[in-house]
């Protein structure tokens, strides 16, 4: 069976960042940090990943300490977000499904066997 949910983003730390680039402008690796809530070490890897997946650019400029890394959403990356996103807000529309009541595990008359 297949997942309601992009296995690349169930993950809060990339959704947090798709969700400060969905906007479509690129950001810094800073303003990113920042606006994602994330230490350095996480933002660099949880960005390669989307990197890798096909969610994201990343472009460097410049070398050094004077170099800048930028992040853009890439258009699969927000198609897929966006339809993760209409997935949980479906979800939350849809009344819960009443689930079968089941007996406790333990005894006939209910009671638990410790």
């Amino acid at each position: 069976m297949e997942s309601l949910f992009d296995p690349v983003l169930v993950f809060s730390s990339r959704l947090a960042i798709m969700a400060c680039l969905a906007n479509g402008e690129p950001m810094s690796f800073t303003e990113l940090s920042k606006a994602a809530g994330l230490a350095d070490g996480n933002l660099h890897v949880q960005t390669r990943r989307l990197e890798e997946a096909g969610f994201l650019t990343i472009t460097r400029a410049g070398q050094g300490r004077r170099g800048r890394t930028m992040y853009r959403i890439t258009e699969p990356g927000e198609r897929r977000y966006r339809r993760l996103i209409a997935t949980l807000e479906q979800s939350l529309e849809r009344p819960p499904t009443p689930r079968a009541a089941t007996a406790p595990p333990g005894n006939k008359d209910g009671s638990r066997v410790w």
